[in-house]
């Protein structure tokens, strides 16, 4: 496996978002003073769509002049002209015509591997020797996997919510875990909505967005974006497992491996992966595990014996050299830390933990045994990523929803037939904004304007290259995170800092904020941070939301706020906000 040194791309306030043949002019920034040539981000399509379309062109047009007929554009989308009912039906839920179809069965399957609140806990990143995932471990040989990758918010709602969309939390106003994304999300601005549009079966299971366990009709997503999406199975345990089992209190039910949903979520996936159909899938599967309950069968326990569990690298005083907004806003220690200390469940917590991450492993490896035997292998991308990582009494805290290391770095893997090289490592900073439009990319579909991130296709095929950028996770309104290959730097909404050296201090025992000598470190990082971020009140943005006006010398898209106000994309900027203070017209 290679190791390389070097800077990344990223998606930040300051980025025009990339288009069809786009560079990112942010790639021409040096990243604390690494070397490098510039790299260019430009666009190219796989193989497989280039022949395919240029076969599908040649036999259309042969047709049209054999029986002399005028191809129609097939689109049954409307004309756009502003108004709001136009823009809405701008995204079709219809399938695509013939013509297009044909284009279509020549671009490659996506199947999207999404596991929840999995942190960096496994084989290939090193970082806990304890742990066991032979599957994870297996699909990384298979392709780039990232060691330097992070979640766009530690939290579940706001992090899938983000992926899906394309739209960080900063942008969209979603900052929290208990309510409906899609107070904040448009119709038909959904990762999976945009290949549905471009001629795919798009199906999935179990928890991909947030909620969405409930099935494409249980209110938690837009049913229009998905061809099937059933319900997640409940559990077969009788009585019921209690949400804190594993954690807080040991299991007390013994379980077989069908017990749990995601076994069924699994076997639904590998059926749909095997399905005969003409058109190519994308196909979501949503591993629960290792969420709570840390409930699995008792064997995934015995791989891992209480009295050889090694605890994290942790300080007492940890938390003497943070900002008390951290202390009080992130790391709270008097909540879960408390309740685990005082019940002496420290390494009881994590061998459960562990258990549940091996038995996610387990059925990943499934579905990956489906996979190396279908026809569809080498015609397929691969994407597997976790929504955040997770606290092991780290800063004197339990969970995520931090903007510390362990809860913004999550395991990320891809493998690209033609394009990525087994069993190779990429320690560039990215983070999981980079999804929409890299998928995008690799499918030959445009990349809409609203998929901010950064196109990591070049980082897929030399992932040792000289790329600039940073990743950028948020954790509630104006509270920050950037990373870049070297350093965190931490911004909260009351001004405090944090800076981490990880050169040095992997385990960021150290803040550095406020020593001057780092003084042009925090400037060059701050450079990063959004602008401006919207606040919790619910609006949202997309086809159905947009309207045309002038606002002052601005001719572009203004938004209307509960409030009454108008603020309005900056024509240059698609991720800027300007005041709109004059009369809209």
């Amino acid at each position: 496996r290679r190791e390389g040194r070097g800077t990344v791309n990223t998606d930040t306030p300051h980025r025009v978002a990339m288009t069809n043949g786009g560079n990112n002019p942010a790639s021409n920034r040096k990243n604390g003073g690494n070397e490098g040539t510039e790299v260019s981000s430009h666009r190219s399509y796989c193989s497989w769509y280039r022949l395919g379309i240029l076969a599908s062109l040649a036999a259309v047009l042969a047709l049209a002049v054999s029986l002399g007929v005028v191809l129609s554009n097939g689109n049954s989308s409307g004309n756009n002209d502003g108004d709001e009912a136009d823009t809405a039906s701008v995204v079709s839920t219809e399938r695509a015509p013939s013509f297009d179809a044909k284009i279509a069965a020549q671009r490659p399957n996506v199947l999207f591997i999404s596991v929840d609140d999995l942190n960096t806990w496994i084989g290939y990143t090193g970082r806990n020797p304890q742990t066991k995932t032979p599957n994870i471990d297996r699909l990384s040989s298979m392709g780039v996997s990232f060691t330097n990758a992070h979640a766009a918010s530690p939290l579940c709602n706001p992090s899938r919510t983000a992926v899906w969309s394309g739209i960080r939390p900063h942008v969209s106003g979603c900052y929290k875990n208990y309510e409906n994304w899609k107070k904040y999300i448009a119709e038909g601005l959904g990762l999976n909505s945009h290949f549905k549009a471009n001629g795919y079966f798009t199906a999935g299971r179990g928890k991909t967005y947030h909620l969405s366990v409930r099935g494409k009709d249980g209110g938690q997503m837009y049913a229009s974006e998905w061809d099937d999406y059933p319900k997640m199975s409940e559990w077969n345990v009788t009585p019921p497992i209690h949400r804190s089992a594993g954690y807080f209190k040991d299991v007390e039910t013994d379980l077989e491996e069908d017990d749990d949903p995601d076994w069924h979520t699994v076997d639904y996936c590998i059926d749909r992966m095997l399905d005969d159909r003409a058109e190519p899938f994308f196909l979501a599967c949503g591993i629960y595990k290792p969420h709570l309950p840390w409930a699995v069968p008792r064997k995934y326990y015995d791989l891992f014996p209480l009295d050889e569990i090694q605890l994290p690298p942790h300080l007492e005083d940890d938390l003497d050299d943070v900002p008390l907004y951290a202390v009080e806003n992130m790391s709270k220690p008097d909540e879960d830390y408390a309740k685990i200390m005082k019940r002496g469940r420290w390494k009881a917590a994590i061998q459960s933990y562990l258990a549940s991450v091996a038995y996610a492993d387990m059925n990943i490896g499934r579905l990956l045994d489906a996979y190396e035997k279908s026809p569809e292998r080498d015609n397929t991308v691969v994407v597997l990523w976790s929504d955040h990582g997770w606290h092991f009494g780290e800063k004197s805290h339990f969970k995520k929803m931090t903007l510390w290391e362990p809860a913004s770095e999550v395991p990320f893997i891809w493998v690209v037939p033609g394009v990525t090289t087994p069993g190779t490592i990429c320690d560039r900073p990215v983070d999981l904004m980079s999804i929409y439009p890299t998928l995008c990319d690799l499918a030959g579909l445009d990349i809409p304007d609203h998929a901010g991130g950064a196109n990591i296709r070049p980082l897929l095929e030399e992932p040792d290259a000289n790329w600039d950028g940073v990743a950028l996770s948020t954790m509630g309104y104006m509270n920050h995170a950037i990373r870049d290959q070297r350093y965190r730097y931490i911004r909260y909404e009351d001004g405090s800092e944090e800076l981490y050296d990880h050169l040095i201090d992997d385990n960021e025992f150290n803040n550095l904020a406020t020593d001057s000598r780092y003084d042009s470190i925090k400037e060059r990082l701050s450079v990063y941070l959004p602008p401006e971020s919207i606040n919790m009140k619910p609006w949202k943005w997309g086809p159905a939301w947009k309207e045309k006006l002038t606002c002052g010398e601005y001719d572009t898209i203004v938004k209307k706020c509960d409030d009454g106000n108008y603020v309005a994309r900056d024509p240059n900027n698609f991720c800027m906000f300007l005041d709109c203070p004059t009369s809209v017209r």
